[in-house]
């Protein structure tokens, strides 16, 4: 196998498919592998370029294979697919991935390490344990409601409604509806912990990361956008500008253009919609905070308002927070609030 250069691997759980081809692009391998396979048939294989579609467990076996001499690139699915030419199976698709591998202008995602995963993980396991939180508070309103018990909006003042419940004396809960809401309580109170133990060791690895720390300078971004950010982008050198950054994070228009004319529709929303989510409900926050300070808005942000809608604003914001964290991840830069003023 010392003839080859480029190997298309599509993955599985548990069977594998190679596709093998030499400097000609002639197939020189096709076969299926198992799991336990893997590893010592790519160790008998000389280095060579090895293409794999960016999804589960992509990342885990880049970092196996570039352990073993071989060169790892990942390709989004969606710049797969147009070069698969029959129906779809395993083999077709591992042929795919190893012709788009060689394509002069085709787009890979960085490889991840396990600690970029990792805490990656603890963002994923605080976001599930939040939605489960406000699934819990709604569930509490929903049925107190029933019995004619509401008090004002709020996940704090969710603390008079558990009061009330918990008071053995208020007669406008039965019994049985006091033990069916006393296990939701229970629940609730156990996932605010898990939130703020995950939130701690999040805090904890933000302190001990250089490039997270400055990037908690920029309005709009906390602790847990920053190192959402830096777990998520890695080595920003990847993007050749900022405003690659932001379409790779779907904060730039839609184009519709054909025929030298140009039109540009809403914003696409392509690539990762947490991060997305973070950078807009941080600017969210700014301009809020921003109202009671108007001294501390910029030239740009007051003209922007003046004439267009503040939904639309908080995307362009969001837009130019991630063009900044790009400039401050890729050149090493702190983050200079006389620079934002005078915007």
């Amino acid at each position: 196998m010392t003839n080859i250069t480029t190997v298309g691997l599509d993955l599985a759980k548990t069977v594998f498919q190679v596709h093998a081809a030499d400097e000609d692009g002639r197939p020189v391998v096709r076969r299926k592998l198992r799991r336990a396979q893997m590893v010592p048939f790519f160790a008998d294989m000389a280095p060579c370029l090895i293409g794999m579609e960016a999804c589960a467990s992509a990342h885990h076996w880049a970092r196996e294979l570039q352990a073993l001499g071989h060169e790892v690139r990942l390709i989004p699915p969606q710049y797969v697919k147009p070069f698969v030419k029959t129906n779809k199976n395993d083999a077709a698709d591992a042929e795919a991935i190893c012709e788009a591998l060689v394509r002069p202008t085709m787009r890979f995602a960085a490889v991840k390490s396990g600690e970029q995963q990792s805490v990656l993980m603890l963002h994923r396991a605080r976001e599930l344990l939040v939605r489960q939180r406000t699934m819990l508070i709604n569930a509490l309103r929903g049925h107190c409601g029933e019995f004619g018990i509401v008090v004002a909006q709020g996940a704090p003042k969710v603390a008079d409604l558990i009061a009330v419940i918990e008071d053995l004396e208020d007669e406008r809960l039965p019994d049985l509806a006091r033990e069916a809401l006393g296990s939701l309580i229970d629940q609730l109170g156990m996932a605010q912990a898990q939130i703020r133990d995950l939130e701690k060791k999040l805090t904890a690895w933000h302190r001990a990361n250089e490039a997270s720390r400055r990037l908690e300078a920029i309005p709009g971004v906390g602790v847990i956008t920053a190192t959402a950010l830096v777990a998520t982008i890695g080595d920003a050198s990847q993007f050749h500008s900022g405003r690659q950054l932001a379409a790779w994070l779907g904060l730039v228009p839609r184009q519709y253009s054909s025929g030298g004319k140009e039109r540009l529709g809403r914003i696409s929303k392509r690539g990762d919609g947490y991060l997305r989510r973070l950078l807009v409900h941080g600017a969210r926050a700014d301009m809020r905070w921003s109202r009671h300070r108007k001294a501390q808005r910029s030239l740009w942000q007051e003209s922007l308002l003046a004439r267009r809608p503040t939904n639309v604003v908080l995307v362009a914001m969001a837009n130019k927070t991630a063009r900044i964290v790009w400039a401050m991840l890729s050149r090493g830069e702190t983050f200079r609030t006389e620079t934002l003023a005078n915007a």
